[in-house]
């Protein structure tokens, strides 16, 4: 083997390790801290004030506290939940599904990420990837009424029923969120007969 091959193996290894250990320049919104330097406690603290931010209308804020915290941990949940939730009120779809994707890779046990991710597929138009992604929130958590509201819309909306629709709209009109809910369920249940 010649040496310019060697060498050009070993930046090219070395540009791989660089980019796989997050050494290389910054492709996301936040510079995630080292292993060392990780603060899941000060994470969740900047997280609790951002959703306060948001809650009272500083979205602004609110991302910016997020991105904080994900500077603080790059692997706090409910940190990526919330920025992808703000990102898709912008309607900026794909840094959504990233954050809802980390924050369904890091709450596997909670269905808000794979909803959420489900409602951004669904607006993006893939609306069977969609539909998939809520039957996977509702077997985290099979009663979980925001799945189960959104996933039957889905189902109605596009026009594609599927064996578990009937079921759904019997527990929307029976234990749905709302009375604008319940009152769709049975709308849908005089609908379809059941």
């Amino acid at each position: 083997m010649s040496r310019n091959c060697i060498s050009s193996q070993c930046l090219a290894l070395f540009g791989l390790l660089l980019a796989l250990t997050g050494c290389a320049s910054s492709s996301g919104p936040y510079q995630p801290a080292s292993a060392d330097a990780r603060s899941p406690l000060r994470a969740e603290m900047l997280t609790q004030s951002a959703v306060s931010a948001i809650d009272r209308g500083d979205d602004s804020r609110g991302e910016e506290l997020l991105i904080e915290a994900l500077t603080a941990d790059l692997y706090h949940g409910p940190a990526h939940n919330n920025l992808g939730v703000l990102y898709l009120r912008q309607g900026e779809i794909y840094k959504a599904a990233s954050e809802f994707e980390w924050a369904r890779k890091l709450m596997p046990g909670h269905p808000d990420p794979r909803t959420n991710l489900a409602v951004t597929l669904e607006r993006a138009g893939q609306i069977d990837s969609a539909m998939e992604e809520y039957r996977s929130a509702l077997e985290v958590w099979p009663d979980y009424m925001p799945a189960v509201q959104a996933y039957a819309r889905c189902q109605v909306k596009h026009g594609v029923p599927q064996e578990d629709l009937p079921m759904l709209v019997e527990l929307i009109a029976m234990r749905g969120e709302s009375q604008a809910w319940r009152q769709w369920g049975r709308q849908q249940a005089t609908k379809d007969g059941s």
